[in-house]
C-alpha cells in the first residue's frame, strides 16, 4: 500500500513539473522572441491585430528557417564599391528623391543577397534580415514601400536615414546580435561617413 502511494505521489509531482516547465517554455518563447526582434516584434503583433500567439507563430517560423544562415563575407573591394555606391545614390537625394530611393532599395537588396541573404522576394529577404539585423530592418521596410510611390519627400528621407543603419551593418560585416539596439557609429576605418539631413530634402517638394 505504501509503495503505491508513494508511486502515485511521484506521478504526480512529474505530471505538475512537466506542466510547470512547459508553460516555462512557453513564457520564455515568448520573451526570447520579442527581445530578438524588438520592435519588429510589436509590428508582427500589429499585423496580427493584436494576436500575440499568431505574430510568435510567424516570428518563431522565421527564426525556423533563416536562424541557420551564415552571412558570407564581402571583398574589401566589394565594400568599398558598396560604400562609394551608397555615397553617390545619396548625392542623387537633393535632385530625384524617389529615383535615390529606388537605387537604394535595388542596391541594398543586392547587398543583403552578397552577403548570403535569399535575394529572389523582398518579404523572403526581409524575413531573413530580420532574424540577424532586426535592429536595423525598419528602414528598408520603409524604403521598400517609398520606392513604389507611396511615399512623401520627408518619408523618404527618413526611409534613407533609417535603412542607412542596415547598409553599414552589412557593408561593414558587422556581426549579427539580436543585444544590439542601435547600430554602431560610422568611423574612419571602413564605416560609411555620411549622413542624410532636413536640408537634403529641401531640394524637392515631391
Amino acid at each position: 500500500m505504501l509503495t503505491i502511494v508513494i508511486i502515485a505521489v511521484i506521478v504526480i509531482v512529474a505530471v505538475a513539473l512537466l506542466v510547470v516547465g512547459r508553460g516555462r517554455i512557453r513564457d520564455g518563447g515568448g520573451r526570447g522572441l520579442r527581445h530578438r526582434f524588438g520592435p519588429e516584434y510589436d509590428r508582427a503583433v500589429a499585423d496580427h491585430d493584436g494576436d500575440t500567439k499568431a505574430a510568435e507563430r510567424e516570428l518563431g517560423e522565421r527564426v525556423k528557417q533563416h536562424g541557420s544562415l551564415t552571412e558570407q563575407p564581402l571583398s574589401p573591394e566589394a565594400r568599398a564599391q558598396y560604400t562609394t555606391q551608397w555615397a553617390g545614390v545619396q548625392e542623387q537625394f537633393v535632385d530625384s528623391p524617389h529615383k535615390a530611393v529606388t537605387e537604394a532599395e535595388a542596391l541594398l537588396a543586392h547587398l543583403a543577397k552578397d552577403r548570403g541573404f535569399p535575394g529572389e522576394q523582398f518579404e523572403e529577404q526581409f524575413a531573413a534580415l530580420s532574424v540577424h539585423h532586426a535592429a536595423h530592418v525598419r528602414g528598408y521596410r520603409s524604403m521598400h514601400t517609398a520606392a513604389r510611390g507611396q511615399s512623401g519627400t520627408e518619408e523618404m528621407r527618413e526611409a534613407m536615414v533609417e535603412a542607412r543603419s542596415l547598409f553599414e551593418a552589412l557593408v561593414t560585416e558587422q556581426r549579427a546580435d539580436p543585444d544590439q539596439d542601435s547600430p554602431q557609429t560610422p568611423d574612419d576605418r571602413g564605416h560609411a561617413p555620411w549622413a542624410l539631413n532636413r536640408r537634403h530634402a529641401k531640394g524637392s517638394s515631391t
